[in-house]
């Protein structure tokens, strides 16, 4: 794991956090609804934070685990990383953060997150992690203003502009996927949901690298 190994993982204030998130994460935004940051450091210099919080919908999310009451779980809904970390560091901040959570929050006993795969990547980063696959749909709820060039989500969009529903008709379609993964920190959870294999991925064509559109094959071709 190399230099990975000295990353120092902690909780950093939300100004910090958003500051870094909107300089580095790709959709150049922060959840409004993060409530828990943390920094990932090296040299001690920060270079990635994770952002946890509430998800924007919990009575259609909490049942994806039996019997989960409304503060047992949370959504990991931003992570942003500079390229000065080593590889697998991003795995490892992943692993650092759920270990304190449990330390410190031992009522939360599961965590989601979605992968973009219209824009981002198809949750590379989240299998080498310890995730399950649990779903992978075609992602209808992004558009993009081609004069800017700004994207939007429907789901923020419709909670913090409510009264622009004609500008969001204007927006352009995005195509894309969306996947959605879960840990299980109380492993004695049960998910309510298929598992998929990884191998769905490719079967839909939901594949996604930095961006780019590639298989999971192609990948591992590419490393061989």
């Amino acid at each position: 794991m190399g230099r990975a190994k000295e990353i120092i993982v902690k909780v950093i204030p939300a100004k910090i956090a958003n500051e870094f998130v909107k300089k580095h994460h790709y959709s150049g935004k922060v959840v409004p609804n993060s409530t828990l940051h943390f920094g990932a450091f090296l040299d001690n210099k920060l270079h990635g934070v994770l952002s946890y919080g509430a998800s924007m919908d919990k009575r259609k999310i909490l049942p994806l685990v039996e019997n989960t009451k409304w503060n047992e779980m949370l959504e990991l809904n931003r992570m942003a990383f500079d390229d000065y970390l080593p590889k697998n560091s991003e795995s490892r901040c992943i692993s650092i953060s759920i270990k304190l959570i449990k330390q410190n929050a031992p009522h939360i006993k599961w965590i989601l997150s979605y992968s973009d795969g219209t824009q981002c990547g198809d949750g590379t980063i989240y299998r080498a992690s310890g995730f399950y696959l649990t779903g992978v749909k075609n992602n209808t709820g992004q558009r993009i203003d081609l004069k800017t060039g700004e994207v939007f989500s429907q789901v923020t969009f419709s909670a913090h502009r409510p009264n622009q529903k004609d500008y969001w008709k204007t927006l352009q379609k995005l195509d894309g996927f969306q996947l959605r993964y879960i840990y299980l920190i109380d492993k004695s959870c049960k998910i309510t949901v298929p598992i998929l294999p990884f191998s769905k991925i490719d079967e839909l064509g939901a594949g996604m690298y930095k961006g780019k559109k590639i298989s999971l094959i192609e990948r591992n071709r590419a490393q061989q």
